[in-house]
């Protein structure tokens, strides 16, 4: 998965689904002979609450639902309404398109985006954003940022996967805030954060899910 260089004049900077090839960090950095001892670094974001990842499901066929299917989540229980003509097959399909909805909307409720990344920035001497959200509609990137607006979208696909992937995707897009490109100054800012090449190799290979 090629790493991919944004152009001067473009705008915002994403994280695509493709693999990232690693790179070579600057070989060396000057370290002058009396150096101040570095502050304490600040804690890690705490872990967030596991995701509910199913549901039970129960289908009410109604005679008076004649296009449209509706859904609703009670307690743990998906209440799924759809037409009475509607056949197993198509039953199935909303079944499964619906408990995939819920699940994913669930498990992004289980983070705070904007005080994960201002405890990341903060951990990571790195800038902060004045927005950070989730986005639904980001199916061939995992994260985005615009530097000029200082706003960061997070896919909501990764709210499923562990906190530690989340974390490297939200320092990724951070980094764009002080290195708008993908030189060495930008992975120089990433590398920070010692999960990165793990967290890379587990996003290369969930690249190939369809979902």
């Amino acid at each position: 998965m090629p790493r991919r260089d944004l152009p001067a004049r473009a705008h915002a900077h994403d994280l695509h689904l493709p693999g990232l090839e690693p790179d070579v960090l600057p070989g060396q950095v000057h370290v002058p002979q009396a150096v101040a001892p570095a502050p304490a670094p600040a804690p890690p974001p705490p872990p967030s609450p596991s995701p509910v990842i199913d549901f039970k499901v129960e289908v009410i066929r109604s005679k008076q639902r004649r296009k449209s299917v509706s859904a609703q989540l009670i307690g743990d229980t998906l209440r799924l309404a759809i037409p009475s003509w509607m056949s197993h097959d198509e039953e199935a399909h909303w079944v499964a398109e619906m408990r995939r909805r819920f699940v994913r909307k669930t498990s992004a409720q289980r983070f705070d985006l904007p005080r994960r990344a201002v405890a990341l920035a903060r951990r990571y001497q790195l800038s902060q954003p004045d927005h950070i959200r989730w986005a639904s509609d980001m199916t061939t990137r995992w994260g985005s940022c615009t530097p000029s607006t200082r706003t960061i979208r997070i896919s909501d696909r990764l709210a499923a996967f562990p906190d530690w992937v989340v974390d490297y995707v939200i320092v990724h897009e951070l980094a764009h805030l002080d290195a708008p490109g993908h030189g060495d100054d930008f992975w120089a800012l990433v590398r920070r954060y010692p999960s990165a090449e793990r967290a890379i190799g587990y996003l290369i290979a969930k690249s190939g899910d369809a979902d």
